[in-house]
């Protein structure tokens, strides 16, 4: 059997190797290795998959959020209502800009950002909302969209585990996640289901204005070289990134098929465990496996997390520390929140390897091992 991987890159690579190769040695045979036609190449490419009106590439998923942040004109002190389970980088942006984070609780079934949450954290000085399309699956958007209207508030979405997931209106209109709210963003860190080779970013918009002011503040300002009309900073697609995941663009459908195969696996293997519940799909969205979350009951997480390691399965638990329990938010005088849903899912949630390229003897090797430890 092959080392199991959490995240297989290597092997994944092997299989468009001369495709990934190609496009990186017309990247240095052209030298542009800034905004050159690699980086407009894959814009358009994305911007076609997305089918959004907008694609600003960048140098990385935090930057995306920052420059979308940015963008919306917001003032320090401003609230900017984000679940408390989701990676820092989501709240982080919000820290960094003087912002006023506030947590509020998520789904217990899909592990997204509850929209009855958001409508009761609403004040006057909420001016945004983030909610984060957490291990592959979308936020209720429909919902969200309808608070935000009603309130005039802006909507950015972290679409950073979700790239390439559909959501489906209650009116049977489907698009893409990252194109719903007033700005959308992701990473192609290389973890991801579209992960580049190093980092990368890309942020989406319908809107024309906006979509001006993303792409200026993401150029040091400038519209036109040297002049600078707002304050802005320095992130960039690289060209070489740009050119992989032109390539790797090409197939992500077919990553997230595999990941769903993969998924299936697991489902059946644990099927009416009394110990386990995996990961439910919400009817309206799909799901693309950035992760494979379990949630244990009456089961210790963190011994099964020390038993799989000894058997050479990596797993991780994403995210043992919630953001309004973070060190980095003591000083901006956050009030306490009572958050359930978020610190019940730290103490249980265990993420299993999730890839392209897991194999049907991987899959039983660790699906006999969580069995084992379970039914001890």
């Amino acid at each position: 059997m092959k080392p199991i991987q959490m995240v297989d890159t290597k092997n994944q690579y092997l299989k468009i190797k001369d495709a990934i190769q190609q496009g990186i040695q017309e990247v240095l045979e052209s030298a542009a290795y800034i905004n050159g036609p690699a980086v407009q190449r894959f814009t358009q490419s994305l911007n076609a998959y997305m089918g959004c009106k907008h694609t600003i590439p960048c140098a990385n998923g935090t930057d995306a959020l920052q420059i979308a942040l940015m963008a919306l004109g917001l003032q320090p002190g401003d609230e900017v209502i984000t679940p408390s389970f989701t990676y820092i980088a989501t709240t982080e942006v919000v820290a960094l800009l003087r912002l006023k984070p506030v947590f509020v609780d998520v789904d217990p079934v899909t592990f997204c950002i509850d929209p009855s949450a958001i409508e009761k954290a609403i004040t006057p000085k909420t001016k945004a909302i983030v909610p984060v399309h957490l291990y592959g699956q979308a936020a209720n958007m429909e919902a969200i969209m309808a608070i935000a209207n009603k309130h005039g508030v802006f909507v950015v979405e972290d679409n950073a585990q979700a790239i390439g997931c559909n959501y489906t209106f209650s009116n049977g209109t489907t698009v893409k996640t990252g194109t719903i709210g007033h700005i959308g963003c992701t990473s192609f860190y290389p973890s991801k289901n579209l992960g580049a080779y190093g980092d990368g970013g890309a942020i989406f918009t319908n809107d024309d204005a906006l979509a001006e002011q993303l792409k200026m503040i993401a150029n040091h300002g400038q519209k036109v070289r040297y002049y600078h009309d707002v304050v802005g900073c320095n992130s960039r697609l690289d060209a070489i990134q740009a050119a992989i995941l032109d390539v790797k663009l090409k197939h992500l459908d077919a990553y997230i098929s595999a990941r769903n195969s993969a998924a299936s696996f697991y489902h059946q293997a644990f099927a009416n465990h009394p110990n386990i519940t995996v990961p439910a799909v919400a009817d309206y969205t799909n799901h693309v496996y950035h992760q494979y979350t379990l949630v244990l009951k009456n089961a210790d997480r963190d011994a099964l997390n020390t038993y799989l390691a000894e058997q050479k399965i990596p797993s991780m638990i994403y995210y043992p520390v919630p953001g309004h329990k973070q060190k980095m938010f003591s000083t901006f005088g956050l009030p306490e929140v009572n958050l359930p849903v978020t610190d019940w899912l730290t103490e249980r949630v265990i993420s299993l390897p999730m890839h392209t390229e897991l194999d049907t003897e991987q899959l039983t090797y660790i699906t006999s091992h969580v069995l084992n430890f379970l039914n001890k």
